[in-house]
């Protein structure tokens, strides 16, 4: 889903007929000045991010692995999930 673009940041945001003409220089201020916006008619279309940027978000941790990284930290402390019940409404008969 796109949004419309109201607060264009000086050479974070292009449009997508600059992004095509000046594509290199999108790709270096990527790598050198982080994420470029490229719109399209006005409304965000897509992000250019360098591939450093790309493999962190990627490989960002999980929920899983936070799960297993404070079962590691917590040691011998035990630790109850109680099964948890929505109330019963109650029905007129």
């Amino acid at each position: 889903m796109s949004t419309k673009r109201t607060d264009h940041e000086p050479g974070r945001s292009w449009r997508l007929r600059n992004a095509k003409a000046r594509f290199s220089e999108v790709v270096r201020l990527a790598r050198q000045a982080g994420p470029q916006r490229v719109t399209v008619r006005g409304h965000d279309a897509v992000v250019v991010v360098s591939s450093e940027e790309y493999d962190r978000l990627r490989h960002a941790e999980t929920g899983a692995a936070l799960v297993r990284a404070m079962a590691d930290a917590r040691g011998d402390l035990e630790m109850e999930h109680p099964k948890l019940r929505p109330p019963a409404r109650e029905v007129k008969l």
